[in-house]
Order: C-alpha cells, then sequence, then structure tokens
C-alpha cells in the first residue's frame, strides 16, 4: 500500500438514495478510494451502513472500498463484509488489544487488506505492536475528530501521532479522517498522512475535483521536499 497519496470521500457525506451514481461521481473527479463508514450504534452513537449496502455498491463499482469499522465486535463483520466485496478493513485498536492477530490473520485471508484506527484519546504508542507483529496490519488510520458523526471540527493536536508514527514507520499507509479540508490538508500532510479522508469538504463544493486535486497536490508536494 505505501506512502502514495490516497484521496478517499467519504460516502457517508454522499446522497444515500443514490450511492451509485454518487461513487461514480466522485471517481469521475478523481478519487482514489471510497471511504465507507460501518457504524454499529454501540461502539459510536451513529447506525450507518453495513455489509448489504457495500454488496450492492460493489455490483456499480471496482473502486476500493476503504471500510472504517466503528464496532465493538469487529470480528463479526470480517466474513460479512470479506464477502460484499470490501477492499480495505480497518478496525479500532480500542476494542482488538486481546485478539488482534487473529482479526488480522481473518481479515487477509478474506483477500481485504488489514488498518487499525485509534480515537483521539488513545496514545499513538497502542497501535505499535499490530505495526510491528507477525500479523502486521498495513495502514493507520488517525481519528482528527470523535468517530461517529461527520461534519466535526479537526482535532490539529491530532498531528502530533501522525508526525510520530511517519517518523517511526517512514514507508507505513497513514491515514487521517475527521474535518480536511482545503483549510486543514496542508497540516496533515506536513505531518506525514498520506491518505486523506475527506466527506463534507468535498461533496460540499461547488467542484468536488478541484477540491480532490488541491488535497492531493497537498500530500505529493510535501512528499517531493522529502
Amino acid at each position: 500500500m505505501g506512502v502514495a497519496a490516497k484521496i478517499a470521500p467519504s460516502m457517508l457525506s454522499s446522497d444515500f438514495a443514490n450511492l451509485a451514481s454518487e461513487a461514480e461521481r466522485m471517481l469521475k473527479c478523481g478519487a482514489d478510494w471510497l471511504h465507507m463508514d460501518i457504524m454499529d450504534g454501540h461502539f459510536v452513537p451513529n447506525l450507518t451502513l453495513g455489509a448489504p449496502v457495500i454488496q450492492s455498491l460493489r455490483k456499480h463499482t471496482k473502486a476500493y472500498l476503504d471500510c472504517h469499522l466503528m464496532v465493538t465486535n469487529p470480528l463479526d463483520y470480517v466474513e460479512p463484509m470479506g464477502k460484499a466485496g470490501a477492499s480495505g478493513f480497518t478496525f479500532h485498536v480500542e476494542v482488538s488489544k486481546d485478539n488482534w492477530q487473529e482479526l488480522v490473520q481473518r481479515i487477509k485471508s478474506k483477500g481485504m487488506t488489514p488498518g487499525v484506527a485509534l480515537k483521539p484519546g488513545t496514545p499513538i504508542e497502542e497501535v505499535y505492536p499490530l505495526i510491528e507483529g507477525e500479523n502486521h496490519v498495513e495502514m493507520v488510520l488517525v481519528m482528527t475528530v470523535e468517530p461517529g458523526f461527520g461534519g466535526q471540527k479537526f482535532m490539529p493536536e491530532m498531528m502530533e501521532k501522525v508526525r510520530t508514527l511517519r517518523q517511526r514507520y517512514p514507508s507505513l499507509a497513514i491515514e487521517v479522517d475527521g474535518g480536511l479540508g482545503p483549510s486543514t490538508i496542508d497540516m496533515a500532510a506536513s505531518a506525514g498522512a498520506n491518505c486523506i479522508v475527506a466527506g463534507s469538504s468535498v461533496f460540499g463544493a461547488p467542484e468536488p475535483a478541484t477540491v480532490i486535486s488541491l488535497l492531493r497536490s497537498s500530500v505529493e508536494g510535501v512528499q517531493q521536499k522529502s
């Protein structure tokens, strides 16, 4: 997966009644991935889409479906998400401290790319074993807002986590999610994030393609300097 720039519009901000056409629109605007928020109403208070919606969307697109599972029991989701056609399966470290090795193994066995996410209050050190272990994840998602709802304000203090990760793991895919847009992208890119999730800043823009291009330019500009 590596450190190439990946721009992933968050489909949570799309028009759910037209998910297939919204996905196609984002890809035409230059998106690399489609970010899918899976919430169980338990780990986070909100309830969103699940495997049946991923399966429906998969029939209409070949895009990389970057699935972020904000769920209490991620193991229960591995098989259905694999069958549905999820590309990436990112689970939360807060609920997986005891069984992450089995979880990562199962995710890989279903042909998905494993990633780990952490909430703003979780110390970055908690993900180190998952990056360095034998069955390791291939991406770390640093939440720059509290997970569960779109449209929240970016937390710049989370960039220290990104910076620490990038220094320690130069070739790791590092994703950021929450409040990313033209006014915050430079902070995230300069800290070392290469996978950018953006919801309302893309879907709410008159020209989504312009925003996606700006996000990519910021990431690539930093990479060219380093």
